[in-house]
């Protein structure tokens, strides 16, 4: 069990968030519990969208499509964290990131920036009739240095998507 210190209100405060996005309508779910869960007028929030590069390219390959929708999908998302931040963020930083693995190079950005805090937005899926949460999800939470939010969207969300 935690110490008593560990369960103070504050400490469920983070400083340094990072949320990746991906350009759908659960971007916006994990905006708005970041900042639920920033500290007032002093949180770094970093928005990141990784572009996969598959194998047989160079993991620096020109992906010129792939790159204008990321810049894209974080200008819209930090469009939308600055809308409703309401003064949380100290700043909106976005990262564009071509890596091999999109859990990794989360992993890695909340490392580098010394994150308090990975948020995550998923809904259900099912593969082979089997409910899964694809590979991202575990290996952040077997692999993050912070602590990892999570909200799952509720099916009538999932449903009007």
């Amino acid at each position: 069990m935690p110490p008593v210190d560990a369960l103070r209100e504050d400490a469920l405060v983070y400083r340094r968030i990072v949320v990746p996005v991906s350009g759908d309508w659960r971007d916006r779910l994990a905006i708005d519990l970041s900042r639920a869960v920033a500290k007032l007028h002093g949180t770094d929030l970093t928005l990141v969208y990784v572009v996969e590069v598959p194998r047989a390219l160079p993991l620096d390959a020109d992906l010129p499509r792939e790159i204008t929708h990321g810049e894209h999908v974080l200008s819209d998302a930090a469009d939308y964290a600055r809308t409703v931040g309401d003064g949380s963020w100290l700043h909106v930083v976005t990262e564009l990131l071509q890596a091999r693995s999109a859990a990794a190079a989360v992993v890695d950005e909340a490392i580098d920036r010394d994150a308090d805090a990975i948020v995550l937005a998923t809904s259900n899926r099912l593969e082979h009739g089997v409910l899964t949460q694809g590979e991202t999800l575990p290996y952040v939470f077997k692999n993050a240095p912070c602590n990892v939010l999570v909200v799952r969207a509720r099916a009538e969300d999932e449903d009007q998507a």
